[in-house]
């Protein structure tokens, strides 16, 4: 292929993904997709190698990218069949993420996948919002094995009333309805768009187009990671606590460079904890590939090939690779974040013109709900919390914004409050929380919920302790902090709450950079 057949072959793969996720959108019912955005999109080869995504999620996209061959090896595949699964330790990020997967034929060849990952806010814990401060994975909801959601294009009833739940009328079991749904019909979009494509092309020319993709996208990486200098840089950083009694959890990487090629290994990293800020290797791939993806430039093609000269590793039963059953449902949300923070800082050392300080370093999560009553429905409701980016030689950093492994959107006020009963009193940039320097860190938020019902309430934050460090003598961001009715909260907290009850969150800012003179 010339370089412009190239180029628009990579566009219409990329485009597949961008549909599917509008058809996403635009069909799910609840805000968490359809406002927020919580969800991804991409397609695979017939091995499960990644062929494209859209711009949505890292965390979802890397880890998807690291383990689906696993997935799609081990079922079997018919025409018109869809698979779901969320299990962690099968390639996953944490429960409330259930990825959506249809198999792509043409004349009776397999010849990919196309999947999409949505974050459902009930998944089935006890803890509204299935965001639990928990123990073991059990405890955070459905354990999804891969299962057949469609059969030969019908869906599977049991295994939408067993994903759903059973409560008559219940806004959450409606909710999980429309959201499979809409996962369901961005998948069958995305079949027909990927089968339409290979039909124009032929399935000779497309496998040789997907190869010569891949080829390219690694000649870009490999040329992209060589202005590195070959060394090896070392970083560790801190997660706050756990939630269970466990405080100052480190998180150490060497990063190995070798003529454009990357090994990335977080030996020295703290072994698993009791609380749920665990992660499995996909998370952990995931925040390596971002990384380093952002050192590629913009043209890079989103697919396997793009990721062939990165190596990951982690000792086995570590924080970043933990052993099943261990609780993982912040790993995804905060430890990702927190191994980015780690990567970045190692980094600098070798590229201190082009790497940030560090960002806010939390999704600042807030899950929230309440079981049925005779007057009330049950209601699940989860978001994420922007904050601070981290400043560069380059610029300053952005202010109320989600960094990193998360691409989220914040819910608008107007569809919170007339989805739940909650009242948001205020929401505003946080003066002065951006770390000092010639180049400023951005601000973070605070954002105040007053509750108009009762509510069990989960908060999952991290940087309330170790504040974001800034870079080149510039200053670190001012730490987060949460209230309840002004009292002082921990980072990670479950309580209950009434009517009239105000509760805040403050992210932190970001690093600054360049030492001020004087």
């Amino acid at each position: 292929m010339n370089a412009i057949e190239l180029s628009v072959f990579a566009s219409r793969m990329a485009a597949i993904c961008d549909e599917m996720g509008a058809v996403l959108k635009c069909a799910a019912f609840s805000p968490n997709i359809k406002d927020r955005l919580d969800f991804s999109c991409a397609l695979f080869d017939a091995e499960g190698l990644l062929s494209a995504q859209a711009a949505h999620i890292p965390v979802h996209l890397g880890s998807m990218a690291y383990a689906m061959a696993d997935i799609v090896g081990a079922a079997e595949w018919r025409e018109g069949d869809m698979l779901v699964v969320n299990d962690p330790y099968l390639g996953g990020t944490h429960l409330p993420d259930v990825t959506v997967i249809a198999p792509v034929f043409s004349a009776g060849t397999l010849l990919g996948f196309v999947a999409n990952r949505a974050h459902h806010a009930n998944i089935g814990a006890v803890s509204p919002g299935s965001m639990p401060i928990s123990r073991r994975l059990e405890e955070e909801g459905e354990v999804i094995a891969p299962t057949l959601l469609v059969d030969n294009g019908v869906p599977v009833e049991a295994v939408l009333a067993r994903l759903c739940g059973t409560e008559p009328g219940a806004t959450h079991t409606i909710q999980a309805r429309g959201d499979f749904a809409a996962q369901i019909s961005a998948c069958r979009v995305g079949v027909e768009r990927l089968q339409a494509h290979i039909k124009v092309l032929g399935v000779a020319a497309y496998r040789t187009a997907l190869a010569e993709l891949n080829d390219y996208a690694e000649r870009l990486a490999r040329a992209a990671l060589g202005d590195i200098p070959d060394g090896c840089y070392h970083f560790t950083d801190y997660m706050d606590d756990d939630g269970l009694g466990q405080q100052n959890i480190a998180i150490a990487v060497a990063v190995t460079v070798t003529a454009g090629v990357v090994a990335v290994d977080f030996a020295g990293t703290a072994a698993q904890v009791p609380g749920n800020i665990n992660c499995p290797l996909s998370v952990a791939a995931a925040a390596a590939f971002y990384a380093l993806r952002c050192l590629m430039p913009e043209q890079t093609p989103a697919c396997a090939g793009t990721f062939r000269p990165i190596s990951i590793s982690a000792p086995e039963g570590s924080l970043v690779n933990a052993r099943r059953p261990a609780a993982v449902a912040a790993g995804n949300v905060e430890t990702s974040t927190r191994m980015v923070d780690a990567l970045l800082g190692a980094l600098a050392q070798a590229l201190p013109e082009r790497i940030p300080a560090a960002s806010s370093g939390s999704m600042n999560n807030i899950a929230m709900g309440a079981n049925a009553t005779r007057d009330r429905e049950r209601w699940d409701y989860y978001e994420t919390n922007g904050g601070g980016m981290g400043a560069g030689a380059h610029g300053g950093g952005w202010s109320g914004v989600q960094t990193h492994m998360t691409n989220t959107l914040n819910t608008p006020i107007e569809s919170l409050e007339k989805h739940y009963p909650l009242r948001v009193t205020r929401y505003q940039l946080r003066t002065g929380s951006g770390g000092a320097g010639v180049r400023a860190g951005g601000e973070g938020l605070i954002r105040e919920y007053e509750f108009l019902a009762p509510a069990q309430v989960t908060l999952l934050t991290e940087r309330r302790k170790y504040a974001p460090w800034g870079l080149a003598g510039g200053e670190a961001g001012i730490c987060g902090e949460n209230r309840l009715n002004n009292q002082l909260l921990p980072a990670k907290v479950e309580l209950q709450v009434q009517p009239g009850d105000r509760l805040s969150l403050a992210s932190a800012g970001g690093g600054g950079w360049g030492k001020l003179p004087g």
